[in-house]
């Protein structure tokens, strides 16, 4: 009991703490749910549902997404350009400063001049500063996606693993009645005077056991509740409600076929790769930083009484003696490297990922048919026998201890190995990047899970 109660919590707060650690400040348009908000009675669908729409660490993502599109913005504006205004040839000796034109500002003999001076990047450098930010806004939305699909997965250990727990208290609540039941037949014989009444007392001590474990199991599922809660993105989580879905059903879950290539639609090698683009379009940029970009100058004047109206063309740029950006250049160099190990690194993750999954998934698969339908109807037949041969005095009270307490613990094993497939399917599906049935925009699997084959 122990070992699968730290299993179940386990499960549930790693989805939890993995998703909920990061508090940030929600938008308008996407606010957390009431927990009045919850319903009474949550599918696993509504819970995926409402972690999508509520989920503190998705939010944040999305905040990168319009962080990466003011980028982008930034990437595409041109330099502003430069006015500049002087006055010079200002006589500070005491001598008139008129001309024949007269004495007012505009006819004195002040030098003015009116400059407009504009910047223009040249050898590539805006192209590469774009193509940077597009690369950017596409790690922001790769990002994003990973992090639904690891909530998918998170929301739906916790909802596993609430449901296993209440499962293991009806279960551990059965055990009790029917040593409850037995109690009862102990002391019919009692009262016969075919057993001592340490017999019954020991029946009895037996199914109280039963209870407080059971009550220690449906605590456990309203904390698991909670914790789910928490990942939907309620505020004041209650645990006050009632899951619909079942360990048979969600077992039965629909599985994908067989894969073994990466799959190159996973999310997290989409960021990696735009990452590799942005880091290759930033040593580009560096590169092209060694060209001096050109800044051309417009100039009117004013200076009479000669010539009092003239323009002027400049030009300008910076000679490049001392610094030829080669710092910057390997600098980016460096970032490239480790963009591209970065890929790699990650086509291998995800295919020891999908390989361990499949394992998982096919152990755990197995196990759970082995339970289903071998072991656990031999355990219910063993306990029934025995209980009808101790009420008829024809077997002693350790058997029937025995065979009651093996039967809860088969029956325990049993939903613990639903449990276990259901989440190495969820694994499996978030490992090959397939959408769980229902998902808004994409496409629902097939089959069932004991039709898989591989």
């Amino acid at each position: 009991m122990e070992n699968t109660y730290f299993h179940l919590w386990q499960t549930a707060l790693w989805g939890a703490f993995c998703f909920s650690g990061a508090v940030v400040l929600a938008t308008d348009t996407a606010r957390p749910v009431a927990p009045a908000e919850i319903p009474k009675q949550l599918t696993l669908a509504d819970a995926r549902r409402l972690a999508f729409a509520n989920n503190w660490d998705l939010l944040a993502a999305k905040s990168d997404i319009d962080m990466a599109t003011a980028q982008k913005i930034i990437a595409r504006e041109f330099p502003n350009p430069a006015l500049s205004l002087s006055s010079m040839k200002l006589n500070v000796d005491g001598h008139p400063s008129s001309t024949r034109a007269g004495n007012g500002f505009w006819e004195r003999s002040y030098d003015n001049v009116l400059a407009v001076n504009q910047l223009f990047e040249i050898g590539g450098k805006r192209s590469s500063r774009r193509a940077s930010a597009a690369a950017s806004y596409a790690g922001a939305r790769g990002r994003l996606l990973d992090v639904k699909r690891l909530l998918d997965l998170a929301a739906t250990r916790a909802y596993i693993a609430a449901v296993q727990a209440e499962s293991d208290a009806q279960i551990l609540r059965q055990s009790s009645q029917s040593l409850r039941q037995e109690a009862q037949i102990a002391q019919t014989r009692l009262q016969a005077g075919d057993i001592a009444k340490t017999d019954r007392n020991q029946i009895e001590i037996a199914a109280e056991r039963f209870e407080l474990d059971a009550r220690s199991a449906e605590t456990t599922a309203t904390t698991l509740r909670v914790a789910l809660e928490t990942l939907l993105g309620s505020t004041h989580p209650t645990g006050d409600w009632v899951a619909v879905d079942t360990l048979e059903t969600l077992t039965n879950a629909a599985v994908p076929a067989d894969e073994t290539t990466v799959p190159e639609s996973r999310p997290d090698l989409a960021a990696a790769e735009a990452g590799l683009k942005r880091a290759q379009a930033d040593l580009q940029l560096q590169r092209a930083l060694r060209i001096p970009d050109p800044t051309v100058q417009l100039m009117y004047e004013h200076e009479p009484p000669d010539q009092p109206n003239t323009v002027g063309l400049g030009f300008s740029f910076p000679l490049p003696l001392w610094n030829r950006n080669k710092g910057g250049i390997r600098s980016a160099k460096a970032s490239f490297a480790q963009a591209d190990n970065a890929v790699r690194k990650i086509k291998a993750q995800i295919a020891s990922e999908i390989e361990s999954a499949w394992l998982g998934y096919k152990d755990a698969l197995y196990r759970w048919q082995r339970y289903r339908d071998e072991i656990r109807p031999r355990s219910e037949e063993v306990r029934k026998t025995v209980s009808f041969a101790y009420e008829k005095g024809g077997a002693a009270l350790l058997d029937l201890l025995t065979a009651e307490r093996n039967d809860n613990e088969i029956r325990l094993a049993t939903a613990q190995s639903a449990a276990d497939t259901a989440l190495a399917a969820a694994a499996l599906k978030a490992a090959l990047n397939v959408a769980e049935e229902g998902s808004e925009g994409e496409s629902a699997t097939s089959g069932k899970a004991g039709d898989f084959k591989r």
